[in-house]
């Protein structure tokens, strides 16, 4: 009998023809029932990849609590920009990978001690292998760069005692990482300092399990350290700049995000206080014929990052009556005379440093 078909009931959002196909692409918004809200006074920290600088700054434009426990306080303007200060909550620059946040809790909290503590550049200046290009100029010496990942260090402890809100974007499952005790790197070493020896470092892509295994067990420690942290995971839409598989980068990209998504749901199913939001099925959706990326068809053109922003501060964002989003509802229009908005305010992203010295 139809009414025993178990489809009737549901809402518009499980159909495709209706939640997709009929709606225009500026409209789209994929998420339901979140699981909690921002209030202006709850603090927010954020880490990740590049894209997950948009989340921070849409944060910060519309008046809420984004905690910054690293700020330069005392330094110019431009200088704390040309640094690094306030692009995440603490400097610890671009966290590319699962284990990547696995090593930086467990350094913070637990005493873990990476093997390899400090590459040299070319001009002779030091860097940090973690946080390669943090410092511009790289460091002196070996003891102004500790002093430097003891104070990031610091600013880690507070943010995670103080926060009520995590905010995690997952950017890659490929990786380079030591030998010696597996410590993961944002970059290769020899790209923005050290030297590639191939007994010492090894190419790694992350398996789902592996990243389900190293993200649960950093956010389970941030949670024991902060029993009320709240976590929202996300997936970076930005496709692999380079991949050093040998099959097409377009493959990497897909195997990668599969990966990082498969894990963000399996954590979503398990714990109430994680939840996830949807930017990578916002601005990858072909329902915007490629509209919501620049030319290079791999960085979020403005219309896209708008249209994610605009959803996520629309149900994660607790107005309590008063707040309106700042972000513009026509902005995550596609313009009718298909040209391109002014770019966004550049990003700081370690990666392109691959492409650069690929060419170079």
């Amino acid at each position: 009998m139809a009414s025993d078909n178990p489809y009737r009931s549901l809402p518009d959002e499980c159909f495709w023809r209706r939640a997709v196909s009929r709606v225009f692409g500026h409209e789209l918004d994929p998420v339901v029932d979140p699981r909690f809200t921002i209030s202006p006074r709850e603090k927010v920290f954020t880490a990740g990849s590049c894209f997950a600088q948009h989340i921070a700054r849409a944060l910060r434009a519309n008046g809420f609590g984004y905690l910054v426990t690293e700020d330069g306080t005392g330094l110019p303007e431009e200088e704390r920009r040309r640094r690094g200060y306030g692009v995440f909550t603490a400097r610890y620059g671009n966290i590319y990978t699962a284990k990547q946040l696995l090593d930086l809790v467990q350094e913070a909290f637990d005493g873990r001690m990476p093997h390899e503590r400090v590459w040299k550049r070319d001009d002779g200046r030091l860097v940090d292998p973690y946080r390669p290009r943090i410092e511009p100029d790289g460091f002196g010496s070996e003891e102004e760069l500790f002093a430097s990942r003891e104070e990031m260090l610091e600013a880690v402890r507070r943010m995670v005692r103080e926060g009520d809100v995590f905010i995690f974007t997952l950017g890659l499952t490929e990786s380079w990482i030591s030998r010696r005790d597996g410590s993961a790197f944002p970059l290769a070493p020899g790209v923005a300092g050290g030297r590639h020896d191939p007994s010492l470092h090894a190419f790694h892509n992350y398996t789902v399990f592996e990243v389900l295994e190293h993200l649960e067990q950093a956010l389970l420690e941030l949670r024991s350290i902060n029993p009320r942290l709240k976590v929202l995971l996300t997936v970076s839409p930005v496709p692999l700049i380079a991949t050093y598989e040998r099959r097409h980068v377009l493959v990497s990209t897909t195997y990668s995000k599969s990966v990082l998504r498969v894990a963000a749901e399996e954590l979503y199913r398990k714990y109430p206080w994680v939840d996830y939001f949807p930017s990578f099925e916002i601005i990858n959706s072909h329902v915007h014929a490629g509209n919501y990326f620049e030319d290079d068809l791999r960085t979020v053109a403005p219309a896209g990052v708008a249209h994610a922003m605009r959803i996520f501060l629309k149900h994660y964002a607790r107005n309590d009556g008063e707040r309106q989003s700042r972000i513009r509802e026509e902005e995550g229009q596609v313009p009718e005379d298909g040209k391109k908005r002014p770019k966004v305010e550049e990003l700081v992203c370690d990666e392109e440093a691959i492409d650069a010295a690929a060419r170079s």
